[in-house]
């Protein structure tokens, strides 16, 4: 059984480059990159200049990059996946929070369920 998904908003962009189904966007229409401002989540693939759904609020399934525990709040990795949001350290900022996981990831690939805009 698939992951089910109750998306509030979802909005069309033209990509700026390849986006994968299931992986953060970022603002600027690209995969989204480490702990960066996510726009939302590719509902489809598609190529760069494509216009794609992405959808921005609600219950959306995104692909894990690590484990995360249920109830973590989560950010985007270089791949664009779900990773445990990081802290800051020293001259590093904290990563930027994507949603809350509402699923376990027990490893990279797995997919799961995020609460986007609270």
């Amino acid at each position: 059984m698939g992951t089910t998904q109750q998306v509030i908003l979802t909005t069309t962009v033209t990509a700026s480059a390849a986006l994968t189904q299931q992986r953060f966007v970022g603002a600027d229409n690209g995969p989204c990159q480490a702990g960066a401002v996510a726009l939302g989540v590719a509902e489809v693939d598609a190529a760069a200049g494509d216009v794609t759904p992405v959808n921005v609020l609600g219950i959306v399934a995104v692909e894990a990059g690590a484990a995360i525990a249920k109830g973590q709040n989560v950010q985007s990795d270089d791949n664009a996946c779900a990773v445990p949001q990081t802290a800051a350290s020293g001259e590093t900022p904290a990563g930027i929070s994507a949603g809350i996981a509402l699923d376990e990831a027990l490893a990279e690939g797995d997919v799961i369920r995020i609460l986007r805009g609270v």
